[in-house]
């Protein structure tokens, strides 16, 4: 149950947004602080998932409330209580972090609704912070051929910038790896980089998907739901397999990159949003435009920068350095000791034909460190490494 610190110096206010919070479904649990400096203590000794703040209090007002709480606890959203004098306030803390606002005296509808996005808000933070942990980790670029070293020099030059990215390449040859380079090394790395896989959605969901809906949009929206682009705003969204994207969602995504804004499927209200795109695929576009399952004017949008992702049989070179970096690293995930490699294994390998590209190779020395010797020979290479 989602528990919400309640932080407002009227205790009739208290009382009124106590009970509707309550009352909704019993979904929120709720504790109350009278003021500033008594909810700050509560933060620092509790993990909340939403923070409600009235702007104006003794002793420690809102605006200051919102300012230590970015410093100890970022990623809690934060939603600033405003009476009517304190409307310009209320705008100026959004500008400070703050999720939204909403005016006294409460309407429940905006009430219910902001709670529930901010919420939305904060799975999607608290998601898109474990992926980068594990990007951190587990997510390499490792190879020294001509084509790996010349793809670390555009992302070099390229993630600083804001400009679109359109990753081709086969299946399983490093295109999400890429993406993530991009992301860390822009400027936006501190936001989020929330990922879609557009292949994955079914084609009548993929719009809700990208876009959010408001209540009742169709059958299942029981709830307003922010989509992928909102809880992207200010970092970046990588639209992988972004070929298998309906036509429909690709002229929203079309109007979003021309106009900088969204609309949730069923409404007509606009949602400014300030992203950068990056997009993937394995299919041949050109082909795509051709045959009409792709829009011409949205992939020259999204392709202002190409880069080509070699599959592994490009940069056999690169496979004795890939094949010990997945040794090192499967045998801690296994919690067996390091294997290596013979010469003879590693130039076996290297002849393959690597139709899986780097997904295949991994999965192949994987299959060695669990059923070859302490040093893995050219004989265990043909006995477990079929083709």
């Amino acid at each position: 149950m989602p528990k919400i610190l309640l932080i407002e110096d009227e205790a009739a206010i208290r009382r009124v947004l106590i009970k509707i919070l309550t009352e909704e479904n019993n979904s929120y649990e709720v504790e109350e602080a009278a003021d500033g400096l008594e909810g700050i203590e509560k933060i620092r000794e509790q993990d909340y998932d939403l923070i409600l703040c009235d702007i104006k209090m003794p002793k420690m007002d809102g605006v200051e409330v919102l300012e230590a709480v970015k410093k100890l606890k970022p990623e809690i959203p934060i939603v600033m209580i405003s009476g009517h004098g304190d409307l310009d306030t209320a705008v100026n803390t959004m500008r400070l972090g703050a999720f939204d606002y909403i005016s006294k005296p409460p309407d429940l509808n905006r009430l219910l609704n902001t709670v529930r996005n901010a919420l939305d808000r904060k799975e999607l933070v608290v998601e898109n912070t474990r992926l980068k942990k594990q990007v951190g980790k587990n997510l390499e670029m490792i190879g020294e051929s001509e084509a790996i070293s010349r793809i670390k020099d555009i992302i070099d030059k390229v993630a600083p910038t804001d400009a679109r990215v359109l990753i081709t390449g086969p299946n399983g040859s490093g295109k999400e790896l890429v993406a993530h380079w991009l992301h860390q090394k822009s400027d936006r790395s501190a936001g989020p980089m929330i990922e879609v896989n557009c292949a994955a959605i079914p084609s009548e969901l993929i719009e809700s998907e990208l876009f959010g809906h408001v209540k009742g949009a169709f059958t299942s929206a029981n709830k307003d739901r922010a989509g992928k682009f909102e809880a992207a705003n200010g970092g970046t969204i990588f639209l992988d397999e972004v070929g298998d994207m309906s036509l429909s969602a690709q002229a929203k995504v079309l109007r979003a990159l021309q106009e900088s804004k969204i609309s949730r499927v069923g409404s007509d209200k606009d949602i400014k949003v300030n992203v950068r795109v990056i997009a993937a695929t394995n299919k041949d576009l050109k082909k795509e435009i051709e045959e009409n399952k792709f829009r011409e004017d949205l992939y020259h949008r999204l392709a202002v920068i190409l880069i080509q992702v070699p599959g592994l049989n490009e940069r056999r070179e690169d496979i004795p350095l890939l094949v010990n970096f997945f040794a090192e690293k499967i045998s801690t995930e296994q919690g067996v000791n390091q294997k290596t490699f013979s010469e003879g294994a590693l130039n076996l390998l290297k002849e393959y034909n690597w139709t899986g590209n780097i997904r295949e190779l991994r999965n192949v020395v994987e299959r060695l460190i669990i059923l070859g010797g302490q040093e893995v020979s050219e004989e265990d290479v043909r006995l477990f490494a079929s083709k």
